[in-house]
């Protein structure tokens, strides 16, 4: 006889998990770009494929940032990098956009605005 999902039945679903157990598990998970963040990113640097700016990437999903580092060969540093660190969300924004030498070039709470810093033309100096 069954209890009907009430009671001592050992359904997998049910189990309890501490809450300081459960923030600490997604404590633990790397940050990582939101589907329409990376679309953002992706349509910017599909942008800059074609004007012959950009031709590699690659994206870092780190434990405290995630980055999105744009090259223009293979075997280089990134020409920019595009990092979204939450810890930073409340104060200076979750967003920027870092030069090669790892200044900021411009940071923000919204990634649309932050990217607006490619509308003009950017390039790298002395290269």
């Amino acid at each position: 006889m069954t209890d009907g999902g009430f009671g001592g039945g050992t359904d997998a679903s049910a189990i309890l998990i501490p809450l300081h157990e459960a923030r600490r598990e997604r404590m633990e998970l790397p940050v990582t770009f939101h589907r329409l963040e990376l679309d953002l990113i992706l349509r910017l640097y599909g942008r800059m494929v074609a004007a012959g700016e950009w031709r590699d990437y690659a994206i870092d999903h780190l434990k405290d940032r995630a980055l999105f580092s744009v090259f223009r060969r293979t075997s280089e540093v990134p020409l920019f990098q595009i990092v979204k660190t939450p810890a930073l969300a409340r104060k200076q924004g979750a967003f920027s956009v870092a030069a090669a030498n790892g200044v900021i070039l411009k940071r923000g709470h919204e990634l649309p605005r932050v990217l607006t810093i490619f509308d003009s033309k950017l390039k790298l100096v002395g290269a």
